[in-house]
């Protein structure tokens, strides 16, 4: 299985991708799933800020369109321009509604180049769940 340094080399690699001509804020971010297999993207932004995708939810979405059917186990999450860069609102919510209950690893990287692991459940407390 994919380690965590390597998603994170994924998640930094695909970050050089992003449409970010209004921010300037670049981030990357890759998934991997309990099938072992893993997804990447980067922030899409729009003129209508409103439309812009994150580039977690367009990791996550590019594993549901590949048919990809288990549960999320661990998100690497880069930008250049910060260290430790955290998911937003929706993307913690996301990220929780696809980890399936359970208690996914956020990797991070700090300012010194290591990697910090957060979890879902910590960052993300009294999350909206319908069971």
């Amino acid at each position: 299985m994919i380690s965590n340094e390597e998603l994170m080399i994924k998640a930094k690699e695909v970050s050089d991708m992003a449409y970010c001509p209004y921010s300037e804020f670049p981030v990357g971010a890759c998934a991997l799933f309990e099938s072992g297999k893993y997804y990447i993207g980067c922030n899409i932004e729009n003129s209508s800020y409103g439309l812009a995708l994150c580039a977690e939810r367009n990791a996550i979405s590019n594993a549901i369109a590949s048919g990809e059917k288990t549960r999320l186990i661990k998100i690497a999450i880069y930008s250049p321009k910060s260290s430790q860069c955290f998911p937003c609102g929706a993307c913690r919510q996301w990220i929780q509604e696809f980890s399936q209950g359970y208690n996914a690893e956020i990797i991070l990287e700090d300012d010194k180049q290591g990697i910090n692991i957060y979890y879902i459940d910590d960052i993300l407390p009294y999350s909206f769940k319908l069971v």
